[in-house]
């Protein structure tokens, strides 16, 4: 792991794409391929990593209203995963087994001590997977929204729709013209609107420009590709994710919040969750307004939710 010096990679950073504390860099090899991973310290005290929602617009800063919140009892560290954020994203074959080891390394390679981890979206499963493996170094779990479908997959399109256009997406031409047809901000907000955020007010031109400013870094299209094509997912099925939560140590007390507005199929998978975890003395299920952005949209109240978990 290398830091490189935190004022410098503070001034470079737009206050939009952080959550407003001192950025550093990680150093990380992935089968001889080294890349530049961006995270962010805010506040001190008991460490909580958050980790943002994979998407074609993922980023530590959907994490900066929860950071606030947190960062005057916590240390509040966020971080922009490989191939997304302003972390590098280099032309790899993205798949679960980078994301799996890449959060192994990352944890036991910064943190001295157990940390408390809030996982939104598809990082959930990550999260789960590395508390099961590592339980000694993960102290409380908190999953906002949890899935572990993309978008294709979870309207249905077979395998082999999705990894063709998983493909073309990667090729030179076709796939650079397509990914900028689907990064427009006005498709941005289309698809905001229909399940990642519930008030559209919020969507304001100054919004929707910097999410479209985060799709933008050069090699921006090849992680979002695997993710909505299904690539990114760290399952191929419920009952293997729900596994997870049935191996993982009672003695790590996990909260889940689900949005009630949630899309049909993605809310399936939580109450899934819910059901299974019925009477376990270790999970806490909270319903709250919300989608699949809840983390994001209804920072405040999730931060008021999770602040007292996070303290017992």
């Amino acid at each position: 792991m290398t830091t490189a010096n935190p004022s410098n990679l503070n001034a470079s950073t737009p206050a939009y794409m952080g959550i407003g504390g001192t950025v550093q860099e990680y150093c990380w090899t992935w089968q001889g391929q080294t890349m530049q991973v961006i995270y962010e310290r805010r506040g001190g005290g008991f460490p909580v990593l958050m980790l943002p929602a994979f998407s074609t617009v993922s980023s530590r800063a959907e994490m900066s209203g929860i950071a606030a919140k947190l960062s005057e009892q916590f240390e509040a560290i966020a971080l922009d995963w490989p191939g997304f954020g302003q972390s590098d994203r280099p032309s790899l074959d993205y798949r679960p087994a980078i994301y799996h080891q890449f959060l192994q390394d990352f944890v036991l390679s910064v943190f001295d001590q157990p940390v408390a981890i809030v996982a939104a979206g598809h990082a959930a499963g990550y999260a789960l997977d590395f508390a099961c493996n590592h339980p000694d170094r993960c102290s409380k779990l908190v999953l906002t929204a949890p899935t572990w479908r993309g978008p294709l997959p979870t309207m249905g399109a077979p395998d082999s729709v999705a990894g063709f256009v998983r493909q073309t997406v990667r090729s030179p031409l076709l796939g650079q013209a397509l990914y900028q047809l689907n990064t427009a901000p006005s498709f941005l907000k289309w698809m905001y609107e229909r399940h990642v955020y519930t008030d559209a007010a919020q969507l304001t031109p100054e919004f929707m420009d910097q999410k479209h400013e985060i799709t933008q870094k050069a090699g921006a299209r090849f992680a979002p590709a695997a993710f909505v094509t299904g690539g990114l997912d760290p399952v191929h099925q419920r009952e293997d994710f729900l596994k997870w939560f049935q191996t993982l140590p009672t003695s790590i007390p996990v909260m889940v919040l689900i949005g009630e507005q949630a899309p049909p199929k993605s809310k399936a998978e939580m109450e899934a969750l819910a059901t299974l975890s019925s009477g376990q003395s270790n999970v806490q299920i909270h319903r709250m307004s919300g989608t699949l952005g809840l983390h994001e949209e209804y920072a405040a109240e999730v931060a008021d939710v999770i602040q007292p978990f996070l303290q017992s």
